[in-house]
């Protein structure tokens, strides 16, 4: 009797990995009663590769996107020898000091806080970004001119990702 229910819960833990598969689920767990004295408790997991990927994608990722939205922003100010340079190592570049996602406003619908071409003064806020729940408003280094916008509203970016061009 007990190498049959073995037979049976093998069977039902194979048709709990499709599921699984199936329904492209993380994790199943799953308590079974028969009776007063065969209970099987089963919890399948599988390690999902897109939880690890990102990490090592998103390191490259902002350096690759920064230079086209570099470019789209740049197009209407006509500064086409500027859009060869790295924005990192610009002198006027200001850069993420964490991870997070970027706003360029204070609320959604609200005005931004820069836009090109703006005049800031040394500490007014350029931009927020959003780490853990906390918006932490970013603020120019000095007065200045915004010359370039290296970043999309809504965007991630990494530690040290050049976010605005202030000269």
């Amino acid at each position: 009797m007990s190498k049959h229910n073995n037979e049976d819960d093998i069977a039902f833990i194979k048709a709990l990995a499709e599921v699984l598969q199936d329904h492209n689920l993380g994790e199943i767990e799953v308590e079974r009663e028969r009776g007063d004295d065969h209970a099987l408790s089963v919890r399948l997991s599988k390690t999902v590769e897109q939880v690890i990927a990102p990490a090592p994608v998103q390191a490259a990722a902002p350096a690759l996107a920064a230079a086209p939205q570099a470019m789209a922003v740049e197009t209407p100010s006509a500064s086409a020898p500027a859009a060869t340079d790295d924005p990192a190592s610009h002198p006027g570049a200001v850069t993420s000091p964490m991870v997070g996602t970027v706003y360029l406003q204070p609320e959604p619908g609200a005005s931004p806080f820069v836009t090109v071409g703006s005049e800031v003064s040394e500490g007014a806020t350029l931009l927020i970004v959003e780490a853990m729940k906390t918006m932490n408003h970013i603020p120019s280094p000095k007065s200045g001119t915004v010359k370039r916008i290296l970043v999309e509203d809504g965007g991630a970016v990494e530690y040290g990702t050049p976010l605005v061009i202030v000269e």
